[in-house]
């Protein structure tokens, strides 16, 4: 006990040290810096955008001029290629008086945003698998990328519920429709990315899922009540409180329920930031706002106006503001006028400038550039070959699917895959033609009707077995992730081709909901990939030839024949030999034990003298 005491006195000294070494540091900085630097702490500047023909434009000298002028708190990483960056980052870090926080968009990993970086699995792949552990290992491998990258601040994970399948913006970026998953899995990603020393973002407060407007382009509005939003989109904010995470990104909503002014983003919204997230769920992190260019807030808060707000409701760092001189001068009119205190803006810039220090900023950070894109790229494919083999989804018995799966070559089957989306080539296609001598039609997205109709009177005559892979259909922008970039002429093709043959297998390799265009009877097998990338292919090639466990279960509803959590379980050869081998083990030890017991049995029984 008394052993148990002195450890539990070290750890809270200990504890007490750190807290004690990061105010010293942050008062001492704070101290450093004029009012309009302590304003500009508070600051996420954009450091680089997509350009013409995929070329990254830097915003070099602008980002410059804010450090030199300003000493600007925070950067936003997105495009470029990883050298180039670091080169640039090492550049600004040396030139700023106080290191700055760099930040990414990176929700699967830098590959979202930086060039020539592989991606990690997408939430909603990550959302068909049943082990936590994989989801640990997946924010841990996210936040040791950003922490070879220089990177401090991680915006993921989301824990919005993709509960809405109209949703244009959510889509894949969640973990699924189930609020205890969502909330489970965001904070397992948080536990990895931060005991990896990287700062998660939990984003967007309090939910964006149930919208049918992308607050990219206008103000979406969510008419629930309290108490619907406390049962289901608060849900996964509560767990992922729960797991320390460092921040929260608050989004630009419009809920009557929580703040009735019109027109009133929940990111400007006192009711939404501080009586909401501070005082009723009692979270004291850093809040970030979602992107202050964006049109859900600036259709009706332009200029400046909007950093104004956004500091009066309780945020602590404005995440892309538009202008940096002209959101400065617009806080210094709002203290004058009385709507702030030089005291609000030094809370928070004391309270960035610990987390900056708790976040190893305290020195200033050199990006090592030899063999950076090697490094980075490291651990993807790894983790993505492991996630994607446990998310593969089979939504059939599997005493049914016996009767589409394995494929094989030499049999009675004359086999077809129909790749609906692509016009050459991929991985699967080789494989197929190669190993199964199967047939490859393509069916583009420019194709007619006519040819729909020919195709499937065709596949009716010739084929036994038909595989549909459904590709290519994620939105070119990645914004509308649940718009599939699916041809009219090929959703009738999938419903039709699903209703006709016989026997006929659609794999989907992306976003399940593609699933909702499939004729669903007797006739279909139905799997969902969830991703299209060679490794995604090898797995479902895998799969549809019996040489792969399938285990997956569907994050969301697809259609009312395929509900939330539908998903079965099917043996492939290799494991299910094992499992035969392990069970004929088990029945041989039994054996053993039953024969063992009649002899102890036996010999009881026996008299001495027999002995």
């Amino acid at each position: 006990m008394k052993k148990l005491m002195l450890v539990s006195l070290l750890g809270i000294a200990f504890t007490t040290t750190a807290q004690s070494l990061a105010q010293k540091w942050a008062d001492s900085v704070f101290n450093s810096l004029t009012d309009d630097q302590r304003i500009a702490q508070l600051m996420v500047v954009r450091m680089s955008a997509p350009g013409p023909g995929g070329k990254a434009i830097i915003y070099d000298e602008q980002v410059r001029s804010l450090i030199s002028k300003y000493n600007i708190g925070s950067l936003c990483v997105f495009q470029g290629a990883p050298t180039q960056l670091a080169n640039y980052m090492n550049a600004y870090q040396q030139q700023a008086r106080t290191p700055i926080m760099m930040c990414i968009d990176g929700e699967y990993g830098l590959g979202m945003r930086i060039d020539s970086i592989l991606h990690f699995p997408y939430q909603i792949t990550a959302g068909a698998v049943g082990d936590k552990q994989l989801i640990y290992n997946l924010g841990k491998a996210m936040g040791e990328q950003c922490k070879r990258m220089g990177i401090q601040v991680n915006y993921a994970p989301v824990v919005d519920i993709n509960n809405n399948p109209a949703n244009p913006v959510i889509g894949f970026r969640s973990f699924g429709e189930d609020k205890i998953k969502v909330g489970d899995y965001g904070a397992e990603i948080t536990r990895g990315m931060q005991d990896a020393g990287i700062m998660a973002c939990a984003k967007h407060f309090p939910g964006h899922g149930d919208v049918s407007v992308d607050s990219h382009y206008d103000l979406p509005v969510i008419n629930k009540t309290i108490q619907q939003l406390t049962d289901l989109e608060l849900y996964p904010f509560q767990q992922i409180f729960k797991a320390n995470v460092g921040s929260v990104m608050i989004a630009h909503l419009a809920i009557p329920a929580i703040e009735p002014t019109p027109n009133k983003p929940t990111s400007i919204s006192t009711k939404n930031v501080t009586d909401l997230l501070r005082n009723q769920m009692g979270y004291q992190g850093i809040s970030f706002t979602d992107a202050l260019e964006m049109k859900g807030l600036t259709k009706y808060y332009p200029n400046g106006e909007a950093s104004v707000q956004s500091i009066i409701a309780g945020n602590d760092m404005l995440c892309l503001p538009a202008n940096v001189t002209e959101t400065i001068e617009a806080i210094k009119k709002a203290i004058k006028k009385k709507r702030l205190t030089w005291n609000d803006i030094y809370t928070k810039t004391k309270r960035v400038l610990v987390a900056k220090y708790n976040l190893g900023l305290y020195q200033k950070p050199v990006i090592n550039t030899a063999n950076l894109t090697y490094d980075l790229n490291s651990s993807v494919n790894e983790i993505r070959q492991q996630i994607l083999e446990q998310a593969i989804t089979a939504l059939r018995p599997a005493t049914e699917a016996e009767a589409f799966i394995p494929l094989a070559k030499n049999t009675k089957d004359k086999i077809a895959y129909v790749a609906v989306g692509i016009t050459t080539d991929n991985t699967i296609t080789q494989r197929i033609k190669a190993e199964l001598g199967a047939d490859v039609y393509y069916m583009s997205n420019n194709q007619n009707a006519s040819r729909t109709l020919s195709t499937i009177e065709l596949l009716k005559r010739r084929y036994t077995k038909v595989v549909l892979g459904i590709h290519n259909y994620y939105s070119s922008n990645g914004r509308a992730t649940n718009k599939l970039m699916i041809s009219e002429a090929n959703k009738a093709l999938i419903q039709q081709a699903t209703a006709a043959l016989p026997s006929c297998t659609v794999v989907a390799f992306g976003n399940p909901y593609a699933l909702k265009y499939i004729t669903y009877g007797n006739n279909v097998l139905a799997i969902a990939a969830y991703e299209d990338d060679a490794i995604a292919q090898n797995i479902a090639y895998e799969a549809l030839t019996g040489n792969l466990a399938i285990n997956g279960k569907l994050p969301v509803t697809v259609q009312p024949q395929l509900p939330y959590g539908t998903g079965f379980s099917i043996l492939g050869k290799k494991k299910a030999s094992l499992s035969m081998m392990l069970l004929h083990w088990d029945l041989t030890l039994a054996y053993c034990k039953v024969l063992m017991q009649l002899l102890k049995t036996q010999l009881a029984t026996m008299p001495p003298q027999a002995l």
